[in-house]
């Protein structure tokens, strides 16, 4: 699809055949979704602490924020601190706790 070809500005050109569909359909949407899963807006950092502020900001939210599904959907840091065990124990707790209140409220309802 993509050829790796230097352009006068160093950057990827395409060379192959272009095709297109309606932006309302599913096929060009499922094609367009990969290529803009982790687009960044890209910002200019003109004083080197507002690089670092921003790079300093992006590390804590990646590890201390944001749940990652490879590891059960918890921060690095819960796994690096040893809180994964306890976490994902309230977890099953709390939905064998909601799954037995669904039954009984089920229950409830059908009698």
């Amino acid at each position: 699809m993509f050829h790796r070809l230097q352009s006068p500005l160093g950057s990827l050109t395409s060379q192959g055949s272009q095709s297109e569909s309606r932006s309302e359909t599913s096929q060009s949407n499922g094609r367009k979704a990969p290529l803009t899963k982790n687009r960044i807006l890209l910002d200019n950092y003109y004083l080197p602490g507002d690089l670092e502020r921003q790079v300093g900001a992006f590390v804590e939210r990646y590890n201390h924020v944001r749940y990652h599904e490879s590891i059960d959907n918890l921060t690095p840091a819960d796994v690096y601190f040893g809180r994964a065990e306890a976490i994902l124990a309230e977890r099953n707790r709390i939905k064998r706790d909601t799954i037995a209140n669904r039954r009984l409220q089920h229950q409830l309802q059908v009698t």
